[in-house]
């Protein structure tokens, strides 16, 4: 593994790491909003009529319009009944493991996220050595058995530390007679998968016999500090009851009134980043080298020495452990909307050159 480099700087398309100047493909800011000058733009001007935090509860008897618009907007474009924000896509995964605790046994996928852990049985569930595929069959297996009535199941939408894509056509296996909440982390498909970005939750729509649930985290395609929950108007209500919700700050006012006002900085940043995909697939020579969902920019590789060998064309990929220090190492190569066709050409060019052979000397 590369040993963690220190800069001082955001990075965008490109880093600077001891005077050098690496190009980045790394990070989870897909449609590079964080460097989006426009979308900058609408955040200065959000703070400017908001200022630089709301200090308060979102139950205090003075309330901004902004979290509501936000939240009508999300619910609107998913077709989820509610949605509420919180300030972190963690906070969120905390919160709704609270507010659900009670509500039946939890049941976790291998890959699920620790801000949704409720304990360290939900942490070796997460962490268990078996693929997405297996843990559905055993869950419906075991749902379909067990003389219990109530189950919470806890999964990602996709994983993108490997870059698989996940089918969800089991859920329509689940007992309709029980009572089963499926819950779903779209943090790193929301923005960038689904119809205009709008993420997983459309297509959860389809299975009448479970209550879905999809939460996500702001922070990766859309480069905004908040999370948000959508559901059922019943379960936004719990949400909105819990002291965790009412004792925290709410999101910053000003990135949720430039995330109103973004839509054709969004729609923009999509489209690039799509054809950031297009252009870089359609270079790759080596394709076996990577696992990739199609339309999504993250490609996985097994290859531990793809970090070194890319470091040597002064390219940072991502390559650290996850999620805890023990975990095996994660390598893969990130496409964000900020990259130029020069920059893909020049990134094809130096995969293409590696060999499973190669050492570092």
């Amino acid at each position: 593994m590369i040993s963690p480099a220190y800069t001082d700087h955001l990075p965008g398309r490109t880093v600077i790491l001891n005077g050098e100047e690496f190009l980045y493909c790394s990070g989870t800011s897909y449609l590079g909003m964080a460097c989006n000058t426009a979308f900058q733009e609408l955040v200065v001007e959000g703070i400017r009529r908001y200022g630089t935090n709301y200090s308060s509860s979102r139950r205090s008897n003075l309330r901004l319009q902004v979290y509501g618009q936000v939240e009508e907007q999300l619910a609107r474009m998913s077709g989820a009944e509610a949605a509420v924000t919180m300030s972190s896509g963690f906070l969120m995964g905390q919160t709704l493991v609270q507010v659900l605790r009670s509500r039946g046994r939890f049941l976790y996928a291998p890959g699920a996220h620790p801000a949704l852990w409720e304990n360290d049985s939900a942490a070796a569930q997460a962490n268990a050595d078996s693929s997405f595929e297996e843990w559905t069959k055993q869950v419906v297996e075991e749902v379909q058995a067990s003389e219990e009535k109530r189950f919470i199941l806890i999964c990602n939408a996709l994983d993108p530390l490997k870059a698989r894509s996940y089918t969800f056509d089991w859920v329509a296996q689940l007992p309709a007679q029980k009572h089963i909440i499926l819950v779903v982390d779209d943090s790193h498909g929301f923005g960038v998968t689904g119809p205009g970005g709008v993420g997983i939750y459309p297509e959860l729509l389809q299975y009448k016999n479970v209550e879905v649930v999809v939460g996500s985290s702001f922070g990766k395609a859309l480069g905004i500090p908040a999370g948000f929950i959508l559901g059922s108007r019943q379960l936004v209500e719990q949400v909105k009851a819990s002291p965790y919700f009412g004792g925290a700050s709410p999101a910053i006012p000003a990135y949720l009134h430039a995330y109103l006002q973004a839509g054709e900085v969004i729609r923009e940043a999509q489209e690039r980043l799509q054809q950031n995909i297009h252009t870089f697939r359609g270079q790759l020579q080596r394709q076996e080298l990577f696992s990739a969902i199609p339309g999504y920019p993250v490609f996985s590789t097994p290859q531990e020495s793809m970090a070194q060998h890319l470091h040597l064309h002064r390219i940072l990929i991502s390559n650290f452990r996850y999620p805890t220090a023990e975990s095996a190492p994660i390598v893969r190569v990130i496409l964000s909307s900020l990259h130029t066709p020069e920059d893909l050409q020049r990134l094809a060019a130096a995969v293409n050159q590696f060999s499973p052979d190669f050492v570092v000397t």
